[in-house]
């Protein structure tokens, strides 16, 4: 079951009070970003001074409809963040118990919670899955999901699109959430999508307001979501980044737990330990508050591989 306490990775600026140095030696692994960015294009000077048009809507909605492979009559909202939508979803959604499994990250049950509604297990009126989650990877069968009310939180899964289970999206009641801050390495452009039942998603909408992604952001996730070259070649690099990763680990003793090729789970004897040695050398990492064994990792870029390496 969830806590309301919201707990993530990053905290940079306490690290670096906490152990010294400069922000730009320390290499952030403590998030599933990643660490290669999609090239963010020229904007036109439209995109900055003049309040986006609905063409700019339409354009990315298209995009996003054709990459993702949206069924015909679902609904697709952009919105300021994924974020944004899991904040707004529990108050469209009345009151009852919602299942959210576990661990996983707790913005969704700290969400639920401050719209009334309790935390359970049964899934009798809700259910919110984080597929593939974060942060042990596990992924969810359509046939696991049956609550009347459904939020599939995809937002980690572009690294794996064979398991995505977009289909569902044209089911009553069910609303999928992807992010363009994990694959496409792009957080703080704060671009997310709901995709799902039409009724649901426009009263998102009605919340949310007409303007509630930026010019540039609709620019910018226009032309990612156009480049499918781009997504296959970033898939290929991080699997085989992930695949460095997990060999630097287990000449360590630290066995794969789990997780996506954005981010892995690690077992080791002591995470606080692991956490503080990997800081030393100006290295952040992230250890969860209900299991003192688990050590996860972001992938470091091209040209930082070095830093961890020395570091283990």
């Amino acid at each position: 079951m969830q806590s309301a306490k919201r707990d993530h990775g990053g905290g940079l600026d306490a690290a670096i009070a906490q152990y010294g140095g400069k922000r730009a030696k320390w290499l952030d692994l403590s998030t599933g970003i990643n660490p290669v960015p999609y090239p963010a294009p020229a904007l036109p000077a439209d995109a900055w001074k003049a309040l986006p048009d609905s063409a700019a809507f339409t354009r990315l909605i298209g995009y996003a409809r054709s990459f993702w492979n949206v069924p015909e009559g679902v609904a697709i909202l952009p919105a300021a963040g994924a974020s944004a939508i899991i904040a707004a979803l529990p108050h469209l959604l009345g009151k009852g118990e919602v299942a959210i499994p576990g661990p996983t990250y707790n913005e969704h049950g700290a969400a639920f919670l401050s719209a009334g509604w309790t935390l359970g297990d049964s899934g009798r009126d809700a259910m919110v899955v984080v597929h593939p989650n974060n942060p042990d990877g596990v992924t969810w069968a359509a046939d696991q999901l049956t609550s009347p009310i459904t939020i599939i939180d995809e937002s980690f899964c572009d690294v794996m699109p064979e398991a995505s289970l977009i289909k569902l999206a044209a089911r009553p009641k069910t609303v999928i959430l992807k992010s363009f801050g994990k694959f496409w390495g792009l957080a703080g452009l704060r671009l997310g999508f709901a995709i799902g039942d039409p009724e649901i998603i426009g009263k998102l909408s009605d919340i949310l307001g007409p303007w509630n992604v930026s010019g540039p952001a609709l620019a910018v996730g226009a032309e990612a979501l156009s480049d499918p070259q781009w997504a296959d070649e970033t898939r290929a690099r991080l699997k085989a980044d992930a695949a460095r990763m997990d060999g630097i680990m287990d000449a360590q003793g630290a066995p794969l737990v789990g997780g996506t090729t954005l981010f892995r789970l690690y077992e080791v004897a002591n995470a606080a330990a692991a956490q503080d040695h990997l800081a030393k050398h100006h290295i952040w990492s992230r250890t969860f508050p209900y299991a003192s064994n688990w050590l996860r990792l972001g992938l470091p870029g091209p040209d930082r591989w070095a830093q961890i390496e020395n570091a283990l």
